[in-house]
């Protein structure tokens, strides 16, 4: 069975949407290498929603090792696309289309997997992925920062959601990662 493991790049008041919010915090070696332990060791398939999806496709599919080392994970890996309006999966290698969200097809495609599966970004897939119990590690990486507006990863109005603390570490940019268990 497949293990899901969901990063997100979140600020203090819980936005995780299009993080320019970054740019201000370099990225560092070490949180190269705690994105790396996610990537690179165990992750069998890569699970998006269709916007993170359309938008990473050409962004990773231009670039290569020389580039960013996280290149052949990302176009080598296969790919799943949660889906209701999308027909296919072409434009970007090794990807497949599951369609239409689906607890029991997600809990399928999870049990059909030996090993990671790694989703990033994909607020809409996450949320409903959290709420149904299917994630399995969240990390976040909290930018020691509040925007005050945008898409939150625990909306206002939303379920009591319980995590508990499986790690944590900070990087000298201020960036704290944690690791929440379900």
């Amino acid at each position: 069975m497949g293990k899901l493991m969901v990063s997100e790049f979140i600020t203090l008041d819980g936005v995780i949407g299009a993080p320019t919010f970054t740019f201000d915090y370099p990225f560092t070696d070490a949180m190269g290498a705690a994105m790396g332990r996610l990537t690179e060791h165990g992750a069998k398939a890569i699970l998006f929603g269709r916007t993170t999806w359309e938008e990473s496709g050409p962004a990773w599919s231009s670039r290569d090792m020389a580039d960013d080392p996280g290149a052949p994970f990302f176009n080598n890996t296969p790919k799943y696309v949660v889906s209701a309006s999308r027909t296919d999966a072409e434009g970007w290698d090794n990807s497949f289309l599951l369609g239409g969200y689906d607890v029991a097809t997600l809990q399928k495609f999870k049990d059909g997997v030996d090993g990671g599966i790694y989703c990033y970004g994909s607020g809409t897939l996450v949320r409903a992925m959290l709420a149904d119990g299917l994630v399995d590690e969240l990390h976040l990486f909290l930018y020691p920062v509040a925007v005050g507006d945008g898409p939150r990863l625990f909306p206002e109005g939303g379920p009591q959601t319980t995590l508990r603390l499986g790690g944590s570490e900070s990087f000298e940019n201020g960036v704290v990662h944690l690791t929440y268990t379900s």
